[in-house]
């Protein structure tokens, strides 16, 4: 056999094992790290609608709403939650609009993952929905918070690494001013805690 023959077939094998080999695991350093990446990028908190490009649609990143770190951060880890939770929504459609918290008439590929309850509902059926608690040491770095703010208002925030000195981590989050990353895990009722990592 000769040793170009060789060369290919040891590709070809090297190319197989990689396809089938399962794929690594994106790790919560990786999502918190991305979300923290966007502290003094994404400056003002705009919920206007708008048409998206899709797969792969964003607003402008100079600003955004809470959902927007999430999805960016997640995009950095090569999962775009606009793309899978419009597809879990047209597959469970029931599920999806008895958590909605609106009137939805349809799946809407421009809004549906910036809106807090699809995500959280997302999160709960393909990750792990974990216990609310008021103790800072349940939540870990990488885990995802939701929370109902005055007037009825969803918002949701990732777990940073970071924590102050009584324990309490600090929030990955924009709630009106920008992606922030500050103490404020029991500043509003928490409504979720979730963890997704996926492959």
């Amino acid at each position: 056999m000769s040793a170009r023959l060789l060369s290919l077939l040891s590709f070809i094998v090297l190319a197989v094992a990689q396809a089938i080999a399962p794929a690594a695991q994106a790790s919560p350093a990786e999502l918190f790290a991305a979300a923290r990446s966007q502290v003094g990028v994404t400056l003002s908190y705009d919920p206007r609608y708008e048409r998206l490009a899709y797969p792969g649609g964003d607003v402008p990143i100079e600003r955004g709403v809470c959902t927007d770190v999430i999805v960016r951060a997640y995009r950095k880890l090569g999962q775009d939650l606009q793309v899978l939770v419009h597809q879990d929504m047209k597959q469970s459609w029931a599920v999806y609009q008895k958590q909605g918290r609106w009137q939805m008439k349809a799946p809407d590929r421009n809004i549906d993952h910036r809106r807090v309850p699809n995500l959280a509902t997302f999160f709960a059926r393909h990750g792990t929905s974990l216990p609310v608690s008021k103790d800072g040491s349940a939540y870990r770095p990488g885990d995802i918070v939701t929370w109902m703010l005055p007037g009825n208002l969803t918002h949701i925030g990732i777990v940073s690494d970071k924590r102050t000195g009584a324990g309490t981590p600090l929030m990955i989050h924009n709630i009106g001013a920008g992606t922030r990353e500050e103490n404020m895990l029991f500043d509003f009722p928490v409504t979720g805690h979730y963890r997704w990592q996926p492959k």
